[in-house]
């Protein structure tokens, strides 16, 4: 059986998780969220589209 999930909700979760219990502040939480919005904008969205859609597909090929 295969499970996929979002990068989006994965990565919501772990910013939530850091907000309860490392101590993140949200208002740095939202810092990187406009961060990343901002990145997304840029010129060098595609590259790390690219990265992370290969990376995806290395941890997707692993087999256990």
């Amino acid at each position: 059986m295969a499970l996929s999930i979002s990068a989006v909700v994965l990565l919501a979760i772990i910013v939530f998780i850091l907000i309860k219990k490392s101590g993140l502040k949200a208002p740095h939480a939202i810092v990187c969220v406009l961060f990343g919005f901002y990145l997304a904008s840029s010129t060098i969205a595609p590259t790390i589209n690219d990265l992370t859609t290969n990376i995806a597909g290395m941890i997707g090929d692993i087999k256990f």
